[in-house]
């Protein structure tokens, strides 16, 4: 199946296909003539009628280099645009309103037809719509500047594996892995793959219709057992037989995925999960446990970076032959940020896919905060707390963010609603709840109300985040005030 069958844009009219065609053939004349803003005008009408047309954009994207005669940074003057066009793509990709970012990016693109970020954003509104045949494209154009960039390539390497263009996404891992020597992801990606790449040569995919033997239980894992197989592919030896006699059960790959996963073979765990794909008609539940797989790395590589960074200040000083404090730091945050991200985009996907189980706005909420997107997160967890279950977890999510946003008033009325619906047996988010309204009714100047809810909170738990040092600290200013 193409990219563009499976894409979620509208196709475009019979009439708009007509002005497109026109302009298009329009276009490539007055090109060769040199008018190259005339050319990008039409283009751009082209590619807007018709957003998944991989011809439209490969014209565009030439037209507005030769603009530039291919000077490999457009405009000297597209940083006086850029702010104001970048913070309209932030916001678009904020309401997945996709076919804006594509829109706006073009705009920014005839700038600078090499600007590197708005050719990531493009190629993730592309993804998101379907169309990963353009999303490999706009990340291809955004290598041509620096083709050793890490980001870039990590980007366009997950793309092409989903297309499942192992030996590319291989290659491109080399790269990452060369860039940064400490990647966990990269160093385990190239053997994952190669994996991938010989389930998908050996056409293991048809199982569902019989016509080939299960390649999990085949010869190849009859001949290891046979021949005194290793402990793992022993253990999982019942779950692959289940899953010959039930092809199409999409819980048996994910139960024998975390076999894998739980003794640290990825590699087999990814193999099973993309097998499972076909006969189980891409079964979401093994949709996200792939992402999952791809999270995992970025999990390592954040808590590699913590290590380092911690060993680092322990010792009081910079090493002589590694990165400085500052820069691991610098690491860690673009890590935790990177992780946040993606794992905001799982919980994303389990929200909408599942609307009626508000458990995962509530987990997608405190993600959000996390992730320091205190809007999105407010929206989640208003919509979370019209269920009685969750109400009062969800005002004590809410009570943070407004506690963030720095208005008290807000933050205060959702810690009280908290305070009244959490289940009784939750005392560590009753506590909390406590605590933030003592420190905050503290800092607005009341006195009473915070020691009365401090000392119910030492009632409590006396240590919880020192609140006998603040009761104190609380009754010396009562007395000298």
């Amino acid at each position: 199946m193409s990219a563009r069958s499976m894409s979620t844009v509208p196709a475009p009219t019979p009439d708009q296909r007509r002005i497109a065609a026109e302009n298009f053939g329009r276009a490539k004349q007055v090109a060769a003539t040199g008018d190259h803003d005339y050319a990008i005008d039409l283009l751009r009408t082209c590619c807007k009628l018709d957003p998944g047309s991989l011809p439209f954009r490969q014209a565009l994207r030439r037209a507005q280099k030769d603009k530039y005669g291919d000077n490999l940074r457009g405009s000297r003057f597209a940083f006086l645009s850029s702010p104001r066009a970048k913070a309209k793509i932030k916001t678009a990709k904020s309401g997945r309103n996709f076919l804006s970012v594509l829109e706006v990016g073009e705009e920014l693109l005839t700038k600078n037809p090499w600007d590197v970020g708005t050719q990531m954003d493009m190629a993730e509104a592309f993804d998101a719509l379907g169309l990963i045949d353009l999303a490999v494209f706009s990340l291809d154009q955004a290598r041509q500047k620096n083709p050793k960039d890490p980001t870039v390539n990590r980007a366009l390497a997950r793309l092409l594996e989903k297309r499942g263009d192992f030996k590319q996404a291989i290659l491109l891992w080399q790269k990452v892995r060369e860039a940064v020597p400490t990647d966990v992801e990269a160093t385990h990606k190239a053997k994952d793959l190669a994996a991938s790449e010989t389930i998908a040569r050996g056409g293991y995919q048809q199982v569902a219709d019989g016509s080939r033997e299960s390649p999990v239980v085949g010869r190849m894992e009859q001949n290891a057992l046979d021949k005194g197989a290793d402990k793992v592919t022993r253990d999982a030896a019942p779950l692959q037989k289940r899953i010959e006699a039930n092809p199409t059960e999409p819980t048996l790959y994910v139960q024998l995925a975390q076999h894998y996963r739980r003794h640290k073979a990825d590699d087999r765990a990814r193999a099973v999960l993309q097998q499972g794909l076909a006969p189980t008609g891409q079964h979401f539940t093994l949709q996200l446990e792939l992402m999952d797989l791809d999270v995992a790395p970025v999990r390592a590589n954040l808590e590699q970076a913590d290590a380092r960074l911690k060993a680092v200040r322990a010792a009081g000083e910079d090493p002589a032959d590694g990165p400085t404090e500052e820069e691991l730091a610098a690491h860690k945050h673009k890590l935790a940020k990177e992780l946040a991200a993606r794992e905001v985009e799982i919980l994303r996907l389990k929200a909408e896919r599942f609307p009626s189980d508000l458990q995962h706005r509530l987990e997608l909420g405190q993600k959000l905060i996390k992730a320091d997107q205190l809007d999105a997160a407010i929206a989640e967890l208003q919509q979370v707390r019209r269920d009685d279950k969750l109400k009062g977890h969800a005002a004590l999510l809410l009570g943070a963010c407004f506690r963030k946003r720095n208005n008290w008033r807000l933050a205060q009325r959702n810690y009280e609603e908290a305070l009244t619906a959490l289940p009784a047996g939750d005392e560590h988010a009753r506590k909390e709840c406590l605590y933030q309204l003592a420190v905050g009714a503290a800092g607005q100047g009341e006195a009473e109300r915070a020691l009365d809810l401090g000392h119910e909170l030492a009632g409590m738990d006396f240590a919880y985040k020192g609140i006998g040092d603040l009761l104190e600290k609380w009754e010396a200013a009562k007395a000298g005030g």
